[in-house]
């Protein structure tokens, strides 16, 4: 995918770039937009546009690992602006971030626009869906000098608005019939006995162990609530929402990720753009609206070469959507449901504390232990 990403970007000044989620889709369009860059200008030459902050923290963070040299900055909500100004005095050769905060930098002249040639709209039908089409129309309007266009998502779209600019655009369509290999991707139902269905949720989390779970609400309130009996029954977890403070939401993340906790429940944020390793199970505590929804889910899990359990829970009066294989199979509960044992390692512990520190100074001390103690 990754070749054909670059093949097609060299002959083609528009390419649409469909595949699916964890199939590597962030280095397709990076290597791309590499080899369109003169190392030799000290001017933001490409510009990302991307739905979430987490994506463009990612972006980042893969770009870096590249090695190029070159220098990237993100913007986004919940990142101190005059932080994102500083960054932008020397211009960075690529830019990413959320159409919101990329719009506000233009309008107050931190951005130079005028030397962008190259457009990426990563997960762009996501950016549509979340209400940030004016954004992204004045964004792409106030760039006179686009030569190249790359949009990429895991779902295939009806139609691209006008306003992006699209002419004779070639499509690299690299979506499975399937979006996981049936081997790969295990989706069961499970029925609840009555309308509360937090029950049924703490047992179905005793049964699967101690193993990497997401918890799939569609409210924040609903985030919070199922939280919040989680905890009370024993289950140590994180919530995660897009109402929280940045900081709070990093924490969340740190700790699912080094296996502090081993539960996070989650609005549909955290469906695109998270790259957690060895994530097992996705429960749909509350069915998803839409089948792009319920793909953007299940793809946190079953990512590359690993395998992945998906459970619908459904209540007394729920049925499963039309988009779903309604042959799938039930699942039993067992009937005497025993908290799994987990116990954060010192490690991974510190590194959670860490995480939440806003000290400089703070957080230096405790980097300096957690090295001590790694020899």
């Amino acid at each position: 995918m990754q070749l054909a990403a670059i093949d097609a970007s060299t002959n083609n000044n528009n390419v649409v770039l469909l595949s699916d989620t964890g199939s590597g889709k962030t280095l397709a369009f990076l290597l791309p937009v590499v080899d369109k860059i003169n190392a030799q200008l000290k001017t933001t030459q490409a510009l990302i546009i991307v739905p979430s902050r987490e994506l463009a923290q990612q972006i980042e963070k893969v770009f870096k690992e590249m090695g190029t040299g070159l220098k990237i900055t993100s913007c986004y909500g919940g990142h101190k602006r005059e932080t994102e100004e500083n960054n932008l005095i020397e211009a960075p050769t690529v830019i990413v971030g959320t159409a919101g905060r990329l719009a506000d930098h233009i309008r107050r002249g931190s951005i130079t626009v005028d030397t962008i040639e190259t457009l990426v709209l990563d997960e762009f039908d996501k950016t549509m869906e979340t209400g940030f089409t004016e954004e992204v129309s004045f964004i792409i309007g106030s760039l006179p000098n686009i030569k190249s266009r790359l949009l990429t998502s895991a779902t295939l779209t009806e139609a691209i608005p006008d306003f992006i600019g699209l002419s004779n655009e070639v499509k690299l369509n690299f979506l499975s019939n399937e979006q996981k290999p049936e081997e790969k991707l295990t989706i069961k139902k499970l029925l609840s006995g009555g309308d509360d269905k937090m029950d049924t949720l703490f047992k179905l989390i005793c049964m699967q162990g101690d193993k990497s779970t997401i918890v799939f609400c569609n409210h924040r309130d609903a985030v919070e609530l199922t939280s919040k009996h989680l905890a009370q029954m024993g289950i140590v977890n994180e919530f995660y929402h897009g109402a929280m403070e940045q900081q709070e939401r990093d924490s969340a993340l740190c700790k699912f990720a080094n296996g502090t906790v081993y539960v996070l429940v989650t609005t549909d944020l955290a469906s695109r753009g998270l790259d957690i390793a060895n994530i097992r199970y996705i429960i749909h505590q509350q069915l998803p609206h839409t089948e792009d929804i319920f793909t953007h889910r299940n793809g946190r899990t079953a990512r590359m070469e690993a395998s992945g359990d998906v459970v619908l829970i459904l209540g007394k009066d729920e049925y499963l959507p039309p988009f779903v294989d309604q042959s799938i199979a039930d699942i039993t509960l067992p009937k005497q449901a025993t908290i799994p044992p987990k116990t954060p390692s010192t490690l991974a512990t510190v590194c959670a504390f860490t995480f939440s520190i806003t000290t400089k100074k703070a957080k230096r001390v405790i980097s300096f232990f957690i090295l001590f103690i790694l020899g």
